[in-house]
């Protein structure tokens, strides 16, 4: 398989959450001894053969995306083929609406990003902004999240304005997607998918607490199994 994730958004080197991005798959595949690189790939750009040449993808902050649809469709081709997603924030939106249309069937779920009045808004603008903040969440007990934290709580940084819609919760809890992070109200801050090699979406954003000293646990756990499906360790392990 090929050894490259792609990183999907519109980067911007004037925005720290996707600077980070790369460093942080740095300092996690140095932390594991693996050989993965990562492209950026504007959202317009995504094609047919994304996963002939990259082994996952990693959908980042900074929506509205160029193309949603062609978005939608990588994550889509990503869940239903085992092949790891990490999206955070915009990823981790972008995720929950995915799943609305192609799990359970809201084929006009829509974020209010980009149609604030639509009928089914499963990502919905936050009552208080919580770009630039840091908050303490709580994972559930027995969660793939909470067992890679190897803890029931941690606090994380944020850049987002938009959220899951509360009213959509219980929908989105009702099938194989996990609901398993929250914050202090109860809002969810993350999402998993437990029968799937790695699919997680991350209201916050780990990637900005990574160092080469601590990487971060969630960006480690991406690039281990990345790298077992890419057979990308230099010596089997």
């Amino acid at each position: 398989m090929p050894k490259s994730i792609a990183i999907l958004g519109e980067y911007s080197p004037e925005f720290e959450p996707h600077t980070t991005t790369d460093t942080a798959i740095a300092h996690s595949s140095a932390k594991l001894g693996v050989e993965l690189s990562s492209v950026w790939i504007t959202t317009d750009e995504i094609d047919e053969n994304l996963f002939d040449t990259h082994a996952a993808i990693w959908v980042t902050p900074g929506s509205p995306y160029k193309n949603i649809d062609k978005t939608l469709w990588a994550i889509r081709q990503a869940r239903e083929n085992g092949l790891p997603c990490f999206g955070t924030c915009g990823g981790f939106q972008h995720m929950v609406i995915e799943y609305a249309r192609g799990v359970l069937g809201f084929n006009d779920a829509q974020h209010a990003e980009y149609d604030p009045f639509a009928s089914s808004l499963f990502v919905s603008e936050l009552e208080c902004s919580l770009a630039g903040r840091a908050m303490q969440l709580q994972f559930v007990a027995g969660s793939r999240t909470a067992n890679i934290y190897n803890d029931l709580s941690a606090e994380e940084q944020y850049y987002c304005k938009f959220g899951v819609n509360p009213a959509h919760v219980a929908r989105l809890a009702a099938g194989p997607l996990v609901v398993a992070g929250s914050d202090a109200e109860g809002e969810v801050r993350v999402i998993e998918l437990s029968n799937h090699p790695f699919f997680i979406g991350t209201l916050f954003v780990p990637q900005m607490r990574s160092t080469p000293a601590e990487p971060h646990p969630l960006v480690t756990e991406f690039v281990r199994i990345v790298a077992r499906q890419a057979d990308a360790y230099p010596i089997a392990i």
